[in-house]
Order: C-alpha cells, then structure tokens, then sequence
C-alpha cells in the first residue's frame, strides 16, 4: 500500500505540473490582449482616482495655453491640505515672459517657501497630465520640463558631500533647461560659506534670468536676503512669507506677498524647537553685535559687487537702486578687506600722529585696496 501511495503522489504531482504548464501556455497566448486590458485599467484607474480626489476636494479645471504664462489664484498643495490638521492658506502665483519671469522667496524657516515651491510645480505636473487642479483658478503656459533642485543630501557612497550634490544638481538645470521650463530651486548655496553661497545663487539666478541663456521662469527661495537687490532688474519680483511678531513669539502666517523679508528668525524658530533659554540669549547677544559690527561694511561690500554686476547688465535691464537694509547680514568664516581697512582706521589715534603720519597711513591703506 505505501508504494502505491508514493506512485498515486508522484502521478499527482506530474499531472498539476502538466495542467500549470497547459494553463501558462494557454495564457501565454493572450499576453498582447491581457497586457492591452490591463493598460486600460490603469488608466481608468487613474482618471477615475484624479475625477474622485477634483469632486471631494474642489479642484477646478486649469486652462492650458500656448502663452508662455503661469496664472495661479488660491493655490494649494494636494497632499499638505488633506493630511494637516489645520486650514491651508491658500496662495497666488503670476509669472509670464515681461516682467515677473523670476520670483525671489524669502522669509524664515516653517514660514511655508518650501511648501509653496513644491505645491506650485505639483500644480503644474497636475494640469499637463490632464487633472484639475487645486485651486480657484489656473492659467498655465506649455512646460517642456519641471525641475527642481529642494532639500539637503549626500551621496557617502560615491563620495559627494551635500554641497557637491547640490551643485551638481544646479549644474543639470543650467545645462538643460529653456524659455519653457519652470525651476523651483530652495536654498541654493547653503551647504557652503555665507559668501561663496551667495556669490554661487547671485550668479545663478543671472544666468537664469538671461533670456539669451535660459530665461526659464523661477521659484528662487532663498535666506540671502542680500539677493533681493536684484528686483531691480527687469524681470526680478520679490516676495515673502508673511510673519507676525506676539507676545515675544513668532506666528508663522504663511501667507506669500509681494516684499522681502528684514529677518531671518533663525533665533526665534531655534528657541521654537526647545534650544535651552541660556542659548537662546547668548545668541541674541552675538547677534545683535555681529549686526553692529559688520552691518555697515556688508552693505559697502554689497554695493560694490552690485555695481561690477550692473556693467554686465544689458541697457535694458535698469540697474538696482536700493542696497541691503543694514543690519540684516549673514557671515563667512573670515574677514573681508572691508573689515581689515575699518580695523585699522578704528585703531588710528588722530590726536597723537604727526600730519606725515596721518598721511603715510592713508597712502597706506589706499594702496592696500588695489592690492
């Protein structure tokens, strides 16, 4: 009995083997049509879920146009609206190929740039997919591509730190991108010292702004608040996230307006995330006298790199006018020329130096600034 028992298994086993294999060959043969079906489906799918997600959360429909323009009204982030728990504010957007191609976004951190950057692009990748939108109304241009250059990482396997990938990132967009394209771009120049960073996102947003190079139109969110001058030049807009000063506390309002921000609120949003109180004051205090100290020569620094920029400008771009507020500064590691020569002036006692003397120190230092 155990050997038939063993045959009548083995016989089993063989016989499913032989029907799986006549069922696959079977199916085999409908490859073409179940992979056609199953195309169809996901696409069903898909417009069914984007009709059901436009019905519950009031998407309206954008209007695509050849105009290379981008008309947001009372735009939203389709996820960040769902999953938080309070209302989202909602925000405009208007960019065309005059004189609004690129926007400059400041404001401090939590204050919603980043959010407003991403939202933007998603609404956009949205309605060239052929789903409404979040929003109360959209106008948006042809886009060829959509790139975007958010966020801090490295690449420890290939040896490249958060700063090497993020310039290589910039580096693609330059590369690739056109007068169709729309960039959103956070923090450009960040993971390097305060000055190179902000020579690096000067002259990148130049070059984006040349329309005989890219001319691309820009969400351009940025703590360098030095970068604002350039609203000047035709095609330049800024704008800030809104905040409101209470009972010694931030509250972020979220709300994105035409301006710059005075500050960047580093001290507050660090005393939000629970810095010990003692921190928190002996910042302030180092603050306010890197304010005093170096306030003034910045703005001398600023003013001179603006005026080299300005001799490359083309006549139809209006050189900027206005220099950085004072006081609202950020810092490298060392010090500029502009530091020494105030040093040494400071260190000058008048009233006990000969004329000769005064006048040897001045040829001095005059020859010290072309050196």
């Amino acid at each position: 009995h155990e050997v038939l028992l063993h045959e009548a298994r083995d016989n089993s086993n063989s016989l499913e083997l032989e029907i799986f294999e006549e069922i696959k060959e079977r199916v085999l043969s409908f490859m073409s049509a179940i992979y056609r079906a199953s195309r169809s489906v996901a696409v069903l799918d898909v417009c069914c879920s984007l009709a059901l997600a436009a019905m519950e959360n009031d998407y309206v429909k954008p209007k695509i146009e050849e105009e290379n323009t981008i008309e947001i009204r009372a735009g939203r982030h389709p996820v960040i609206e769902r999953i938080g728990d309070e209302q989202f504010i909602e925000n405009d957007l208007e960019l065309n190929d005059a004189d609004r191609r690129i926007m400059i976004l400041t404001g401090p951190n939590m204050a919603g740039k980043s959010t407003f950057l991403r939202q933007c692009a998603l609404i956009i990748i949205m309605a060239h997919m052929g789903s409404f939108v979040p929003a109360r109304s959209a106008r948006i241009g042809l886009v060829d591509r959509v790139f975007s250059r958010i966020g801090m990482s490295d690449r420890l396997v290939k040896g490249e730190s958060t700063f090497l990938v993020e310039m290589i990132e910039t580096s693609r967009i330059l590369h690739y991108a056109t007068a169709r394209s729309f960039i959103i771009m956070d923090e450009i120049g960040r993971g390097t010292s305060t000055y190179d960073g902000l020579a690096i996102a000067w002259a990148v947003l130049e070059h984006l702004l040349d329309d005989s190079l890219i001319g691309a139109k820009v969400l351009f969110a940025t703590h360098y608040h030095e970068i604002t001058t350039l609203e000047e030049n035709y095609g330049i807009i800024n704008y800030t996230a809104t905040v409101k000063e209470w009972n010694n506390s931030v509250v972020f309002l979220r709300k994105i307006v035409p301006g710059s921000a005075s500050r960047s609120y580093g001290v507050e949003v660090a005393k939000m995330a629970g810095i010990p109180d003692s921190i928190i004051e002996r910042a302030k205090s180092i603050l306010h006298g890197l304010e005093t100290k170096y306030g003034s020569y910045v703005s001398l620094m600023m003013k001179d790199e603006k005026s080299t920029t300005d001799e490359r400008r083309e006549e139809s771009r209006q050189p900027a006018k206005n220099q950085p507020e004072e006081g609202i500064v950020q810092f490298g590691l060392f010090p500029s020329p502009y530091e020494i020569l105030l040093n040494e002036l400071k260190g000058v006692d008048i009233n006990s130096i000969t004329p000769i003397q005064a006048l040897n120190i001045l040829d001095r230092l005059q020859k010290s600034l072309f050196t």
